[in-house]
């Protein structure tokens, strides 16, 4: 797809849905204040096209609980139970359309991963950087979370092979029935799914 035509049906897009969603984001923006405090949106440092970083926007979702010790607790023991509805309908994922705009996300690509999974790509996973990322993908309308990391990279290097404006299309519809039937939040044993530390795996949260 033209670089032009995919930036053009991106704008046109976000405006259409800030326009129907204002209302909704002003009043999860006021929930968190009340449940949570300050700040409403959570911030953090992701990869964007060809790797180069760029600042994701989201709701918050997590109290910044820690131990004793300072450290924070696990991902699990910090979600509030708004902030579980929040992840489960997906409202969490709004202010990204801020990022859209922005141009540094598209509605449809590959989700916007950690920086420190950059290292641990194979040539082939890290095509999928090779297109900007996405709020919602061809990945995440085939399993989501569920997934394993393996066919995960496959669906989004797919993508970047067949991205055409019928396949956002597509995935765009399929979006709204993954978030209507809630399919795929979470991995079986994660608040998520696990970080990717390479082909083998590994534990731990991710966002």
């Amino acid at each position: 797809m033209r670089p032009c035509i995919k930036r053009t049906f991106d704008v046109m897009g976000v405006v259409v849905v800030l326009v129907v969603m204002a209302p909704v984001m002003t009043l999860v923006a006021l929930v968190i204040l009340v449940t949570m405090g300050p700040p409403v949106l959570f911030r953090q440092e992701r990869p964007g096209l060809k790797g180069r970083p760029f600042t994701v926007l989201k709701f918050r979702t997590m109290t910044d609980a820690r131990d004793a010790n300072g450290n924070p607790l696990s991902d699990r023991d910090r979600l509030t139970s708004v902030g579980r509805f929040l992840r489960m309908s997906s409202l969490d994922e709004l202010p990204e359309l801020f990022n859209v705009l922005r141009g540094e996300m598209s509605l449809v690509g590959p989700r916007p991963l950690l920086m420190q999974y950059l290292e641990h790509y194979t040539p082939e996973q890290a095509r999928r950087h090779d297109v900007k990322p996405g709020m919602t993908g061809w990945a995440q309308v085939k399993g989501r979370n569920v997934l394993g990391w393996e066919e995960r990279f496959q669906l989004d290097t797919w993508y970047v092979d067949h991205a055409t404006l019928a396949v956002d299309l597509r995935v765009l519809l399929l979006t709204v029935g993954s978030v209507i039937t809630r399919h795929g939040i979470s991995a079986k044993g994660h608040s998520t799914m696990p970080r990717f530390k390479g082909t083998r795996g590994g534990e731990g949260e991710t966002r």
